[in-house]
């Protein structure tokens, strides 16, 4: 099973200059949840990001960086430089797409489901939603997601499946 897991803003930001445009704990440890223990597919601008965030890759996943430079590599990631590629190095395992846009474009056409966080705000943002309909997609799970304390931001949660 291959899932796309993704936050996008209501005017379909997902990131500006190379980070999240946002910080909502609920979303994080929701994603942290859903894929430890996973494969994880990103493109190389997404891993630096979470390398400059966290000091390294993501921890209890197989972090799978898909890149166009021949001369990559890091001590917490496998190098792939093809769609294809990526999904031999992640097995036979659940895969968790988790961006950047060109991923998910690349994902899209082979994905059975869709984590989306719908952030209720606009803002300014270089990468956009790659995921403009959704008549393929069937919502099988929706929630609230007030702000609070720890989520700057109202959100939805929504979890799509490919209508058959």
């Amino acid at each position: 099973m291959i899932s796309i897991v993704v936050g996008a803003s209501d005017n379909d930001v997902i990131g500006h200059l190379s980070k999240l445009p946002w910080y909502l704990s609920r979303d994080l440890k929701n994603f942290a949840k859903l894929t430890k223990g996973h494969s994880t597919i990103m493109g190389r601008k997404t891993f630096d990001s979470i390398v400059e965030r966290l000091g390294h890759g993501l921890p209890e996943r197989k972090n799978i960086v898909i890149t166009r430079q021949s001369d990559f590599s890091h001590k917490d990631a496998l190098v792939a430089h093809d769609w294809t590629e990526a999904v031999k190095l992640s097995g036979n395992d659940e895969i968790f797409v988790s961006g950047g846009a060109e991923i998910y474009k690349l994902a899209l056409p082979h994905t059975d489901r869709i984590y989306l966080t719908r952030i209720h705000t606009t803002c300014d943002g270089d990468v956009l939603l790659p995921i403009k309909n959704f008549s393929d997609w069937e919502v099988v799970h929706q929630e609230e997601w007030p702000k609070d304390e720890k989520n700057e931001f109202d959100a939805t949660y929504y979890i799509y499946e490919r209508r058959s």
